[in-house]
């Protein structure tokens, strides 16, 4: 279809304002008419309501969020080559915030990079992916190759795409849930990968492991972990695969623990320690880390000198940020009573529902309920690879800080 006969959906004052502040969402009831014939994942021009162009984008019928903008400019054509363009500038991108290393990144994240709905993390040589929106659903059989395509002009090998799509959201677009290899390009057969980061070795499992298999996004608040834990104590929460707790013993750490509610990741934790030359120090535990916590504070005692909580998002809407602002206040105000003063507390939310000044205003008020006071030592956020999108809110999730406890 030539880019004059696509469909012209009119949209109000209140979405204008968004998409010229840059935000690339239309949202259904910011529909006023449709002109044309539209069908779901088709390309539609949007226009303000005095019938002023705003942008194309892709349509979603079923979606709350009907149209997501790929473009105000009107001259463009969405040819195989638009995309590949999108592709090298998030690839480019990554070269130069990760030093030029692709081993193990996130490649695309969705609206930050021009191509909304679609992520895309490598783990070596496979790329694993997860699609959010019915227009790039769509459109993977062209998206997919060009990946590759472009990966391998970097020099870099693809072994295979594996696709993540077994998430809630896309009943939500109508798409079916599923998880597998896409068949279009040569993949291996199993569904595990071995990554080095920060100079410790996983086994990423892309099949079943959490979102695509590894929290990428923490890389470098890890390796800040690992620069302040030489001769503590370390305690560290939810610990997953144990990415932070194994970060900390190799920066000299005197001591790890490493809690998990899981016992499949305290086990997973456990053999990469064993993998890493790790485990003498450290010691694995399966619990619940609010009932341990309470624990450890009713016995006294400053048995650690650095906490880490890494907690899974608590919310997920906005419906329910009260509830896990309690829930962070919970465990960071019973860590600050357990640790010395002096001890070190590294606290995070990936919630993008829970705002900085939100996650902030709660750590102040469990330090005061904990009566110490927190000396900030640095305020980060998801590594590079993630890119924040000043436009896009939804971009900017995580919120990582570490503190001394005086």
């Amino acid at each position: 279809m030539d880019r004059k006969d696509f469909p012209i959906i009119s949209v109000t004052k209140k979405a204008e304002l968004s998409l010229r502040n840059g935000h690339p969402w239309v949202y259904a009831q910011e529909v006023t008419g449709v002109f044309g014939e539209v069908a779901n994942g088709c390309l539609a021009h949007v226009s303000s309501p005095k019938g002023a162009y705003l942008g194309t984008g892709l349509v979603s019928l079923e979606s709350k969020i009907r149209v997501r903008v790929l473009s105000s400019n009107p001259n463009e054509n969405f040819t195989p080559a638009f995309w590949k363009r999108r592709i090298k500038y998030a690839v480019d991108y990554r070269k130069t915030v990760m030093r030029g290393d692709l081993s193990n990144c996130r490649l695309i994240f969705g609206e930050a990079d021009g191509i909304p709905g679609l992520t895309a993390d490598k783990y070596g040589g496979i790329i694993v992916t997860q699609v959010l929106s019915y227009g790039i659903e769509m459109l993977k059989d062209t998206i997919y190759p060009l990946i590759c395509e472009v990966l391998g002009e970097e020099g870099e090998r693809v072994d295979g795409i594996y696709e993540r799509n077994d998430v809630s959201l896309r009943a939500k677009e109508g798409l079916a849930e599923g998880k597998g290899w896409y068949e279009a390009i040569p993949h291996p057969d199993k569904t595990s990968v071995d990554i080095c980061e920060n100079g410790i070795y996983y086994t990423v499992d892309f099949e079943n492991g959490q979102k695509t298999g590894f929290f990428l996004d923490q890389k470098f608040n890890r390796a800040e972990v690992a620069a302040l834990a030489k001769g503590k104590r370390v305690l560290d929460c939810f610990t997953h695969t144990g990415s932070f707790a194994l970060n900390a013993a190799k920066g000299g750490a005197k001591s790890v623990t490493a809690v998990d509610i899981s016992q499949s990741a305290v086990d997973m934790a456990r053999s990469n320690a064993e993998r890493n030359g790790l485990a003498d120090n450290m010691e694995f535990v399966c619990a619940d880390v609010f009932d341990l916590l309470t624990e450890l504070d009713k016995k006294g005692g400053k048995p650690y000198d650095m906490i880490i909580l890494d907690p899974p998002a608590f919310t997920k809407s906005r419906k329910t940020v009260g509830s896990a602002e309690r829930g962070y206040k919970e465990i960071n105000y019973k860590a600050m009573k357990l640790l010395p003063r002096g001890g070190y507390l590294a606290t995070c939310s990936c919630s993008h529902f829970m705002s900085a000044p939100l996650f902030e205003k709660m750590l102040d008020s469990a330090a005061k309920d904990a009566a110490v006071q927190l000396v900030q030592i640095q305020a980060r956020q998801q590594g590079a690879d993630h890119p924040v999108l000043r436009s896009v809110p939804e971009t900017d999730y995580l919120k990582f800080y570490i503190f001394r406890v005086v």
